[in-house]
């Protein structure tokens, strides 16, 4: 493991799974993340997104899922005092390796990110499904710009997009091969019928 593979960020625990280039818009107003917002603001930085494993959103706390997403905030608004609206963009994956927490509560943690995949063969039956719901609710519903072409941008959008439970998102996110990713997704959607 290299060097550059490693770095400290603050953890957010969500109910959500975020992907690679994905949108996620938040509304901050607990003390703890108000602070790590304007941490992050202030130097830069992103922040780690990740699904709950054990506890909630609010109060103490949470267990979060060891494998999670860099957020970065691509826009804010601070409508009132003590409230946050932000708007941020999934990057690298990564594997939480210790976690420290705060005395407000805040958990921060020394963490991997995950090489890059391989580039890999694009699943054109998965790329269709896509296409035809961008076509259906239109371009404006997904993170810009659309790249159709891009076979782990098609694998994360649909794994979003799904009517799917949180844990299946999660182990789609943990996938480490992308091959294996569009065989599950190409399951999910025998299993719904969408395929045959």
């Amino acid at each position: 493991m290299s060097d550059e593979s490693r770095r400290d960020i603050f953890i957010f625990p969500l109910n959500t799974v975020l992907f690679p280039d994905g949108v996620l818009p938040l509304r901050i107003f607990e003390q703890r993340y108000l602070e790590m917002t304007k941490a992050c603001l202030r130097d830069n930085v992103p922040f780690g997104a990740c699904l709950i494993r054990e506890g909630r959103e609010v109060g103490p706390p949470a267990v979060p899922e060891t494998i999670g997403c860099l957020a970065t905030i691509t826009q804010w608004d601070m409508p009132q005092l003590g409230l946050f609206q932000l708007l941020t963009r999934g990057g690298e994956r990564f594997r939480i390796l210790e976690t420290r927490i705060a005395h407000n509560g805040l958990i921060s943690a020394s963490v991997e990110l995950f090489r890059a995949e391989a580039p890999a063969a694009m699943d054109p039956t998965c790329r269709e499904v896509l296409s035809l719901i961008i076509e259906k609710v239109g371009a404006a519903q997904f993170p810009a710009p659309l790249r159709i072409d891009d076979p782990a941008w098609v694998a994360y959008r649909l794994a979003e997009i799904l009517p799917i439970e949180t844990t299946a998102r999660q182990q789609l996110l943990e996938m480490e091969d992308a091959a294996d990713r569009f065989a599950r997704l190409r399951r999910i959607l025998i299993e719904q019928g969408v395929i045959n």
